[in-house]
């Protein structure tokens, strides 16, 4: 049997690596030896283990997309914490996953102050923002963890999925927006920032938000 050392293995940026038959205290060494503190992203499904590195421009996307976000929740006065790409793991459920960013909203009080998570008593987050989300182990993870809502920004539009009976389904508004054209506001600002770029999109985001109250 060939051994090898996760410093031997170079994934380049827009790839992704599959591990299949890893076991959880393999997993758990897998993020020790990765570490905090690095670009890529991980998601672990019932022993398939990924680990992608992003592109710029996802990177650009899943920024953007992040602000918006935090402008919906500050105009219409939600309160959030944010928790980024924070590892969600569960052993009972052999499942983990990083989103390329979270929110928690309806369950926010629980989890102010929080510098670790426990999902055998915290919750998972109320929204996860996907960027190029093509993935059944991502998927897998998302759904087991119970997210209530997925977007998925991909090929320059927005997609919502919403978790019913322990299964995502494509949804045309947001329960958390439920108000608001969600779908076509994000994909039409974050298009807009190509050529307007980042600050002049988003007080232009900002503006209409104000404008739909």
């Amino acid at each position: 049997m060939v051994m090898l050392q996760l410093r031997q293995i170079s994934v380049p940026p827009g790839h992704r690596l599959l591990l299949n038959d890893v076991n959880w205290q393999e997993f758990e060494a897998i993020l020790e030896e990765l570490g905090e503190h690095r670009g890529s992203r991980i998601a672990y499904s019932q022993g398939t283990l990924e680990i992608r590195m992003p592109l710029p421009e996802h990177e650009f996307n899943k920024e953007i997309i992040g602000d918006m976000v935090k402008i919906l929740l500050e105009e219409l006065e939600i309160d959030r914490e944010c928790f980024g790409s924070t590892t969600f793991k569960r052993k009972s459920m052999l499942q983990g996953i990083e989103p390329d960013n979270c929110f928690y909203i309806q369950n926010y009080a629980q989890m102010i102050g929080k510098k670790r998570i426990d999902l055998t008593v915290d919750p998972p987050p109320d929204l996860a923002i996907e960027v190029d989300l093509t993935s059944k182990t991502q998927l897998d993870a998302y759904e087991a963890l119970g997210v209530p809502e997925i977007w998925r920004y991909e090929n320059k539009s927005l997609q919502i999925n919403v978790l019913e009976d322990g299964k995502y389904v494509d949804s045309e508004i947001s329960r958390i927006f439920p108000n608001l054209p969600i779908i076509e506001a994000i994909s039409q600002y974050c298009e807009q920032s190509q050529t307007a770029g980042t600050s002049r999109t988003l007080r232009l985001f900002r503006q209409w938000v104000k404008n739909q109250s």
